[in-house]
């Protein structure tokens, strides 16, 4: 009889044992999820070239300066174009302005209003401002002033306004794509941050309206031109960056159009081989020759407001040609490392993320995600045969970026393989994506991250329900009970059994 009653006792305290050493890791592991007390919120303004894109994000506010945890709760499209054309056209700025104020009452509405004085924003102008700057540097700051007092003046509370580099665009990027996929930290043991196993990075394709960016993490002891060391979460990376100014989607094909016109017998009707077959356009010169990045191609008697007839020619061959002549490849003298224009490059590594124009390039193309370099080019092939007429029936794409896809095509392909030297087996490792877990990929989360000082240069722990000591010995107490109540019951089963 005592034998079954110190059994009992023995399988009860046996249970109950391993079911307080489970509960107690599960309420050390997600305690903390049930005790936030609510959300914090940034506001990124992207004033880039070719529009204005405003960025809601939010995350929860214990975990400030943690990683992994920053969700993108609004993206709002400013119509119209960017800042940088504000003063062109009075019609098309009150259009843009009127945008512009529906975007802010979206992000009003995101937020709570009595976190509207707390919530930081931040605004960076891109690549069409660098233009500009370089155009009209008082038209510049005058924009630049003008947006800075409308945003002083709204409930949030206002931090910076700035035109960013090409290089720090390409940075933020770089770190953008590692944070939303969590290449720096991620939740380990007993819900705290840890470097991933192996702590891979991925690199950074970014294609703008104006200018383009290549980040990627070389070798600690890589030296050359290009090359930054960051320190995030305790850790060193060697990142190396460029910024490729009037290479960018939109500059980059005025640029082609450019050498067209400049190179025809007849300047006033050119044919474009980039532009479907049975595509007719005109075009005023001012269009073609006012950018800062062609003003040095304008013809003999540049007349602004002049027309010029465009014909699609529909030739796969000859658009190669026209796009590669924008590049300069010679000045790099056959070295391997350098990508073009004179510019030195150490040699691509490992995967890449190319978003922005790139990721819409490969959706024209529907080759979202990742492709061989045959593929894409086959695509490419078939997709520039096609004339103005069939593509218009089997792509549902505005006919104003519809005629330029073939022309993108090429160009992604020149610079990424000619340019950068990503060849058949590295081209794999691209993937053309647009976001990562519902978060758009773009400079401006890392931006905020930056400026918001979001990134410490040491991990930090979060804070569990007890201390590190105490779990330990609440853990080895009743693990030891747990090893004795069964070592008992072992005995005590032979003893029965003989």
């Amino acid at each position: 009889m005592a034998t079954k009653v110190f059994g009992a006792l023995a399988s009860f305290f046996l249970l109950a044992s391993v079911a307080v050493i489970i509960a107690v890791a599960v309420i050390q592991t997600y305690k903390i999820t049930y005790s936030s007390p609510g959300l914090k919120y940034g506001i990124v303004l992207d004033c880039g070239s070719s529009r204005t894109t405003v960025y809601v994000y939010d995350w929860p506010a214990e975990k400030e300066n943690n990683t992994g945890v920053i969700n993108q709760t609004l993206r709002c499209l400013v119509k119209g174009p960017g800042i940088s054309d504000f003063g062109k056209n009075v019609t098309q700025d009150q259009e843009t302005w009127k945008s512009f104020q529906s975007c802010m009452v979206q992000v009003q509405g995101k937020i709570p209003a009595s976190q509207h004085n707390t919530t930081s924003i931040y605004l960076g102008a891109t690549a069409g401002m660098r233009l500009l700057q370089l155009q009209n540097e008082a038209i510049s700051n005058r924009i630049m002033q003008n947006m800075s007092d409308y945003l002083q003046s709204s409930p949030f509370d206002f931090q910076n306004a700035s035109i960013i580099s090409g290089e720090e665009s390409g940075l933020y990027g770089w770190i953008t794509v590692n944070y939303l996929m969590n290449n720096f930290l991620e939740k380990g043991l007993w819900n705290s941050w840890v470097r991933p196993h192996g702590a891979q990075t991925v690199g950074s394709l970014d294609l703008g309206g104006a200018s383009t960016q290549i980040a990627f993490t070389t070798d600690e002891g890589a030296r050359g031109p290009g090359l930054t060391k960051v320190t995030l979460y305790g850790y060193d990376y060697t990142v190396y960056t460029h910024s490729f100014l009037c290479f960018g989607k939109n500059e980059a094909e005025i640029t082609v159009l450019a050498k067209l016109v400049q190179s025809s017998a007849d300047s006033l009707n050119v044919v474009h081989p980039c532009y479907p077959a049975g595509f007719n356009t005109t075009m005023t010169e001012e269009f073609i020759f006012g950018s800062e990045c062609t003003r040095d191609l304008r013809l003999v008697g540049y007349s602004p407001k002049r027309n010029i007839t465009i014909s699609g020619g529909g030739d796969v061959i000859e658009c190669r040609k026209a796009v590669r002549s924008i590049f300069d490849f010679a000045s790099c003298g056959g070295f391997q490392n350098c990508s073009f224009n004179g510019v030195d490059q150490p040699p691509v590594s490992g995967e890449f993320m190319a978003y922005a124009g790139f990721y819409w390039t490969a959706w024209a193309l529907r080759l979202v995600g990742s492709s061989s370099l045959e593929e894409f080019n086959s695509t490419m092939w078939n997709f520039c045969s096609m004339n103005w007429q069939d593509l218009k029936k089997n792509y549902t794409i505005t006919e104003k970026h519809l005629k330029s896809y073939c022309y993108s095509a090429n160009y992604v392909l020149t610079i990424l393989v000619d340019g950068y030297k990503f060849d058949d087996q590295s081209w794999n490792d691209i993937r053309f994506e647009k976001q990562v877990k519902r978060t758009s990929i773009a400079w401006t989360l890392g931006f905020m991250l930056t400026l918001s000082n979001m990134i410490p240069a040491e991990p930090k722990l979060v804070n569990l329900p007890m201390e590190n000591g105490v779990f330990a010995g609440v853990l080895f107490l009743f693990s030891a009970l747990t090893i004795v109540m069964l070592v008992f019951l072992i005995i005590l089963l032979i003893r029965t059994c003989y």
